[in-house]
């Protein structure tokens, strides 16, 4: 396997660690934000420096080339590919900004190092390939949240339980996978609890409560971290994708329209800011697995995107909540409250995030929506109109939570509401990449469909997976610089644009 050049990989994931450590032993809170700020930053750049060290070799994927890790276990631990190299500095960014953004009313509350470990956990598992790995890692995850539940001393018995049921699945579904050997379809005894696994982390109806349960009692900025990435749709793509066969991913796609439909009617109803944020949000990881359970190239190309879009513009749109909640206190959705006159800077802020994650044009999420319809149409031919209902839904729910909060009536005041300068400049930061990925969307679609092609030439060479005599994989090898691509009159590049 190719090695990066540096190693990025490992540098990443332990310089939060490092940061984590420092920062519990500082005991004035200000001192301790800005030593976060220092390692989240230092992170992010290592993870950029990753990024771009795969990229400039032009290879399907590679290893680190610190071999401690491959000394440790054996065999690579730690490899990076299509599918996870814009994940790492997306994740990085995602818990830079959200340090940079957390006020001084906040940072008594926000536990600096636990952010900082989960960070080092969640890079650890997008580089994490080895099925087993991806397990301990999703596991170890659901620590931290935990832990900051029992140091503020609220319930924690709907988390748990659910965590401890997810991580029971993943072990029992891939204790299966791993008697009955490769090469095979796998039994129900196998499929059954990894996907019902999947849907748990992800937030599927019927047992997305916990992500509810969350929102009300953790800090907003840990639930956000803990959610926004879309952690459960990387363990989908690693322990169930490539071994389930193309109708029960079809029946999966049913379930997550589903939900994606039922999260935006709920996310129309709510009372309360956090519970809006939290369907609003369900509803998009719900479109995201509808991607990439279409098993078609276009299809699984739109949910990468989506995937990508949404953690983007919903991170963005958290943090304007949070930094309305760091001056009001809990938000409610009943009364017109009149914040646009004491802060449009935060308005302005809500209202493009908000729109951004339902793929208003202009915004990356656009390109990405368009392909996952056009890829759900082709998968579920009657009901693919369900995805646009679902966007449309979300998109009136955002626009109606704008109105109630930021108009109606003049609100008046003796506190400040004004944004911060670091605020407007994380969530505009967010609202650039946003918009550059909306007017110059060809680089990010063809990494998603590099890594589309990957996933799905991984189940092409899976006997009994692609449905017959049509399959549903129609696609050619990989168009990486490094790999040979068979000459094809009919437009065998095709697949570079």
């Amino acid at each position: 396997m190719t090695e990066l050049h540096l190693p990025w990989l490992e540098i990443s994931i332990v310089l939060p660690l490092l940061g984590a450590a420092w920062v519990s032993r500082v005991r004035d809170a200000e001192l301790a934000r800005r030593v976060c700020l220092v390692f989240a930053t230092l992170t992010f750049l290592c993870a950029v420096g990753e990024w771009q060290d795969f990229d400039f070799l032009h290879v399907p994927e590679a290893d680190d080339r610190g071999h401690f890790l491959t000394w440790l276990f054996g065999h690579p631990v730690l490899v990076i590919d299509q599918l996870s190299a814009p994940l790492l500095p997306l994740t990085a960014l995602l818990f830079l900004l959200t340090a940079v953004a957390t006020l001084r009313t906040k940072i008594r509350r926000f536990s600096f190092p636990g952010m900082l470990v989960s960070e080092a956990i969640l890079l650890a598992t997008f580089s994490c390939k080895d099925p087993i790995g991806v397990i301990v890692l999703l596991s170890v995850a659901t620590i931290p949240p935990y832990l900051e539940l029992r140091a503020r001393d609220k319930p924690t018995g709907v988390y748990v339980s659910h965590m401890a049921v997810f991580v029971l699945l993943l072990v029992v579904g891939w204790t299966f996978v791993v008697q009955e050997g490769t090469g095979q379809v796998h039994s129900w005894w196998a499929l059954l609890p990894l996907l019902g696994a999947v849907f748990i982390r992800g937030g599927i109806v019927p047992v997305h409560c916990w992500m509810t349960d969350l929102f009300e009692h953790a800090t907003f900025g840990t639930a956000l971290l803990y959610v926004t990435p879309i952690a459960g749709a990387y363990a989908a793509i690693r322990l169930v994708v490539p071994i389930c066969p193309d109708w029960v991913l079809r029946g999966i796609g049913l379930v997550s329209l589903t939900t994606a439909v039922y999260a935006a009617g709920m996310a129309l109803v709510q009372r309360e800011a956090r519970r809006f944020f939290c369907y609003l949000f369900i509803s998009h990881s719900a479109l995201v697995f509808v991607g990439l359970e279409a098993v078609t190239p276009i299809g699984l190309t739109g949910g990468l995107c989506v995937w990508l879009s949404a953690s983007l513009a919903l991170t963005g749109f958290g943090l304007t909540l949070r930094a309305i909640e760091s001056r009001r206190g809990r938000l409610g959705l009943v009364d017109f409250q009149g914040l646009y006159y004491a802060s449009p800077a935060l308005a302005a802020c809500y209202l493009v995030t908000g729109l951004a994650s339902v793929g208003f044009p202009g915004t990356s999420g656009f390109i990405g929506m368009e392909m996952l319809v056009d890829g759900a149409v082709t998968a579920y031919p009657y009901i693919g109109v369900t995805v646009v209902v679902a966007a449309a839904l979300n998109g009136i729910a955002v626009v109606k939570s704008y109105f109630l909060i930021f108009t109606g009536t003049r609100h008046t005041s003796t506190v400040v509401l004004t944004s911060r300068p670091r605020e407007r400049w994380a969530v505009l930061t967010l609202a650039a990449l946003i918009f550059v990925g909306g007017f110059i969307p060809q680089p990010g679609v063809a990494t998603r469909y590099h890594a589309a092609e990957e996933l799905l030439r991984q189940r092409a060479f899976m006997p009994g997976l692609v449905d017959e005599p049509t399959g549903n994989a129609p696609f050619s090898p990989p168009h990486h610089p490094s790999v040979p691509v068979p000459h094809d009159p009919g437009g065998g590049e095709k697949g570079r644009g």
